[in-house]
């Protein structure tokens, strides 16, 4: 049954469900890098929630961040999911090839523990791919109404009260709200005529939101940026948050165009180049796909810079993002980025930055975050957009308005909502 606020309540001391809707390279290097904290061969490095201290801490004896908001310990995560590919975890992981083979030969039987079940495809939305493992379902709403079987029949599998859901699928081609996202009867109707304009990860948010579970959109897919969506959380007292994991280049973004706009020097240009060979590269190859990360990927510079207040510094500025698929480079992701500053006078200066960051590395920690925050919000009566997720994110989704995408001011924010769940959490726990 869905968690409903002041009702009684999981709580951190019981095991938590986390469903990731597409088991590839960030979810299973996930999955191993939980295993490998548990055994005690690996470090859960960038994840906040495990290595972050609690707020106005006493430095004398700082407290650390999950015991203050009382999380989920990450021995107590059950993980599961669906894919379009059959094969375990394990299988899963040998293909991204993230990991070195001998620490996944270490956790081999724990990966090898999880198995996707049946996925959705559509070839309309994910062109350069191929579905091997679907439900036989050929309805949207039959399909629907199959994930939210799977969601239900794992919680009692494992005797879970809770359970988050990460859709972590291929990014699928752009697209906008339409007549058929405007409310849950429309939207229900659709389903059930087969609508082209309803994406396989709306099926997946639809029903992880009928049974009353977070729901974490980690890719720059539309997916619960729609209004029936924001209406479904409400309504089943279930978090929702997205868009699109901000994990390399626009992270560094995000950390230097503040302080570029802060010092109001100009900017003429920004050119951002990524090569990556792994199966979102893949993806990213079929320009309609691109287009989605592509609008993600501009917002953040745009938000932050302001032209429409600073037209003389920001208004004339070049942003061009490039991505380009290069199979030799695998998930090792490489990133150029050449800032062309203006300083005193109009005199040009320029800012040369060379990322070679690891795609999934980055992503998973982010994700086991997410999925910790949202189940203690829901814990706490949140529900609906999370705006305090914003860190996370490079399209941060918001109930209105413009959304914050200074990586400093973001984080004071998430600070602010920590405190406010610090103390939801010692109430739920009395």
């Amino acid at each position: 049954m869905p968690l409903k606020p002041n009702a009684a309540r999981a709580d951190a001391s019981e095991r938590l469900g986390v469903l990731l809707a597409g088991m590839g390279a960030i979810s299973t290097t996930l999955i191993a890098g939980v295993e490998a904290v548990k055994q005690n061969i690996g470090r859960p490095l960038g994840s906040l929630s495990q290595l972050a201290l609690a707020p106005d801490t006493d430095p004398r004896k700082p407290q650390p961040l999950r015991d203050y908001l009382h999380l989920n310990r990450i021995e107590d995560l059950v993980f599961g999911g669906w894919d379009i590919n059959p094969g375990s975890a394990y299988d899963a992981a040998r293909r991204a090839a993230v990991l070195e083979p001998g620490l996944l030969e270490q956790l081999r039987p724990q990966l090898e523990t999880v198995a996707p079940m049946p996925g959705i495809y559509d070839p309309r939305y994910l062109r350069r791919s191929e579905g091997r493992l679907l439900k036989p379902e050929s309805n949207q709403f039959d399909q629907a109404e199959a994930l939210r079987r799977d969601i239900r029949e794992f919680k009692s599998r494992h005797h879970l009260q809770q359970a988050v859901v990460l859709w972590c699928g291929s990014t699928e081609v752009f697209s906008t709200p339409g007549p058929a996202h405007q409310g849950q009867r429309i939207f229900e109707a659709a389903m059930k005529a087969n609508d082209p304009s309803i994406a396989p990860s709306m099926l997946y948010a639809w029903a992880a939101l009928q049974e009353g579970c977070a729901f974490v959109n980690a890719t720059p897919t539309l997916t619960v940026d729609l209004p029936v969506m924001i209406e479904l959380a409400e309504e089943h007292h279930a978090p929702i948050c997205g868009k699109d994991l901000k994990t390399g280049q626009t992270w560094l973004k995000t950390v230097l165009a503040p302080g570029i706009r802060q010092r109001m020097l100009g900017l003429a240009g920004w050119f951002s180049m990524n090569i990556l060979g792994n199966q979102d590269g893949a993806v990213l190859d079929d320009p309609a796909a691109f287009r989605s990360k592509e609008e993600s990927k501009l917002s953040a510079l745009n938000h932050i810079l302001q032209p429409e207040l600073y037209p003389e510094l920001y208004a004339q500025l070049s942003h061009q993002v490039k991505i380009n698929y290069y199979p030799p480079r695998g998930d090792n992701k490489e990133s150029w980025d050449t800032i062309d500053l203006l300083g005193w006078l109009g005199y040009p200066m320029q800012i040369k930055v060379n990322f070679l960051c690891r795609d999934s590395i980055l992503a998973a920690p982010l994700l086991l975050d997410l999925a910790l925050f949202t189940a203690a919000a829901q814990r706490a009566g949140r529900a609906g957009v999370q705006e305090w997720l914003a860190f996370f994110f490079k399209s941060p989704q918001v109930r209105a308005g413009r959304p914050e995408h200074d990586l400093s001011v973001q984080y004071q924010h998430l600070q602010a909502a920590w405190k406010q769940l610090a103390k939801a959490a010692v109430g739920v726990s009395a």
